[in-house]
């Protein structure tokens, strides 16, 4: 048995929400476990994650305790499927299939609090998103505006033709 198990820790959103969730859970983030381990063991921690959401921070809870209990596969690069399914068990599969303000805000939160295995993971869903889409459909996809003129962009593509060979 883990000397964290049944130690709870408090972690406390953007918003000033807490989430007690048990220590070993926590621990997924390197973030919090450095924090922790720099505090010391002094009973009841706290820690502060002001770039993250209430909303975020509570589904990287479930992420966190779903992979401390049974751990994500590796997921294989380059991706072999745009389906999320083929790449990772299906609990993380659905997991991931938010929507793309959600999405784009796990990145972050995976980033800010460095949880490896959910940054891997939402990177391959935004990476399955765009997996064989032209320049154009990706534009589409991410609501970005093209701001090359036609010159400019006829030039880039004879620039970086060898990109489309294939």
């Amino acid at each position: 048995m883990d000397e964290d198990d049944g130690h709870m820790i408090k972690l406390v959103s953007k918003e000033g929400d807490e989430f007690k969730v048990p220590i070993e859970v926590a621990k997924v983030s390197e973030l919090v476990k450095t924090m922790i381990e720099e505090e010391g063991d002094d009973g009841e921690h706290e820690i502060p994650l002001p770039n993250v959401k209430a909303t975020v921070l509570a589904k990287v809870i479930d992420f966190c305790t779903r992979h401390a209990r049974e751990p994500m596969n590796e997921i294989e690069k380059p991706l072999k499927s745009g389906v999320m399914s083929d790449l990772v068990d299906k609990w993380f599969a659905q997991f991931i299939d938010v929507e793309q303000v959600l999405l784009f805000e796990l990145v972050l939160a995976a980033n800010y609090m460095d949880i490896k295995p959910l940054l891997d993971l939402s990177c391959a869903a935004v990476a399955s998103m765009i997996k064989g889409k032209s320049a154009e459909e990706i534009r589409k996809i991410f609501n970005i505006s093209n701001d090359f003129s036609p010159e400019e962009e006829a030039q880039v593509r004879e620039e970086n033709k060898w990109c489309e060979e294939s």
